[in-house]
């Protein structure tokens, strides 16, 4: 990681980087900083990039706490929450991409929703119905397929064959979408966790301020009280 450069100045003299004031910043996060450059103050200001780059040290660090080891989804969902972003982002991009199917994978998805379509189970049984018609009652069993209807065992036969594989086809596509699914289903609640966690640091300060500053007002009136009433 690239060295962070302070400035103990009010503004950054360059102007070309938007600067922090360290006094804004959450005070584990500060002391996360200072543990690094111990030469850090309230007073001193830091460059929002190289601010970015310590947030992400610093969630990593949080995550790396909890769960030990960080894959591809906790770098995504670290990435999210240093550059203020949303889930539902990659959630859209990732749609995208699903979209760009082959044509074998959409005809499979075609199929296997076709085949268990009660306009199928229907339409079938109304086939199976006119083939024993014809052959048994109306070409008198001497058709072109007789009892016991070889012909019609063999087409059922390899219409199941072939049925088989392109419902697992398409039943191993939407498996594919529901693991996406529930990775970026993790991806929030991690985000969710995170932020709720760092929401509650900001009101433990919140407090611990608000408690500090009311104890130096009462020492503050206390001895004034006192005078007043001796």
């Amino acid at each position: 990681m690239n060295k962070i450069l302070f400035n103990h100045s009010p503004h950054n003299g360059s102007g070309k980087d938007e600067s922090v004031s360290c006094r804004s910043l959450r005070p584990a996060l500060f002391e996360f900083i200072r543990s690094d450059r111990p030469d850090l103050k309230r007073s001193d200001t830091i460059s929002y990039n190289e601010l970015n780059e310590y947030k992400v040290r610093y969630i990593s660090k949080y995550l790396l706490r909890d769960i030990h080891h960080l894959s591809e989804l906790e770098d995504n969902v670290i990435s999210s929450m240093t550059n203020q972003t949303v889930i539902s982002d990659m959630i859209d991009e990732d749609e995208d991409t699903r979209k760009k199917a082959t044509f074998g994978q959409r005809l499979a998805d075609k199929v296997s929703a076709f085949g268990g379509s009660w306009t199928f189970i229907i339409a079938f049984i109304l086939f199976l119905l006119a083939w024993i018609a014809v052959n048994y009652y109306w070409l008198r069993n001497r058709g072109f397929d007789p009892y016991p209807f070889i012909l019609l065992n063999l087409i059922l036969s390899c219409l199941a064959a072939l049925q088989a594989p392109i419902i697992m086809m398409s039943q191993n596509r939407q498996e594919a979408k529901d693991r996406e699914r529930s990775k970026m289903d993790y991806m929030v609640n991690l985000k969710s966790e995170l932020e709720v966690r760092i929401l509650h640091e900001k009101l433990d300060q919140v407090l611990a301020n608000q408690e500090e500053y009311m104890r130096r007002f009462n020492d503050n009136n206390t001895p004034a009280d006192a005078g007043n009433a001796g």
